[in-house]
């Protein structure tokens, strides 16, 4: 593995996923052993970093301050059981905004190597939708699904052959609990 970083999306791998849109702070409830999964993989000198698709934006159901607020509250529950995102890149604008940063494009995954100054060659991302996959490939990093959230329905309509080489686990704790079984190459 080229560095110690796991990249994630949000919603449907730390947390519960909703069709109409996770809108405020209250809405934001974690997938179960996703936050103590994220402390683990920090204990044992991980950096995590998310990647999030956010077009509630565009769409005016929420603003920036309330997504801020949003991650105010990821981020506190997760130093009450010692885990820590180190960063948060989202990307606001609508499918057909057509911009570099929204999954499937990588964008932001490109933008996360940037800051943190680090290959993505071999670093996992965790996503639960094709659009995670696609983006992962993109930026020659290591594309992981959960079955959370939209990844059951992402696993049973995939084309023949389009999660080839991608590690599918049950969701984030059974993926961390992989990794961290695994001796580092």
């Amino acid at each position: 593995m080229a560095t110690n970083l796991v990249i994630l999306d949000r919603d449907g791998v730390i947390n519960e996923d909703s069709d109409a849109y996770i809108k405020s702070p209250a809405e934001w409830h974690p997938i179960p052993g996703s936050l103590h999964a994220i402390a683990r993989l920090r204990h044992a000198g991980y950096r995590v970093a998310v990647a999030t698709n956010q077009s509630g934006i565009r769409r005016g159901l929420f603003d920036p301050e309330v997504l801020n607020q949003i991650h105010d509250r990821m981020h506190r529950m997760l130093a009450e059981v010692g885990g820590q995102i180190e960063a948060v890149v989202y990307c606001p604008c609508l499918p057909r905004d057509r911009c570099d940063c929204r999954k499937p494009k990588p964008g932001m995954l490109l933008e996360i190597a940037r800051r943190m100054r680090v290959s993505l060659d071999g670093v996992p991302v965790v996503g639960d939708a094709m659009r995670d996959i696609d983006a992962a490939r993109a930026a020659g990093a290591t594309p992981v699904l959960v079955r959370t959230g939209k990844g059951r329905r992402t696993e049973s309509s995939a084309p023949p052959g389009a999660l080839d080489g991608v590690a599918v686990h049950d969701d984030l704790a059974s993926y961390v609990e992989s990794l961290l079984a695994t001796p580092p190459a």
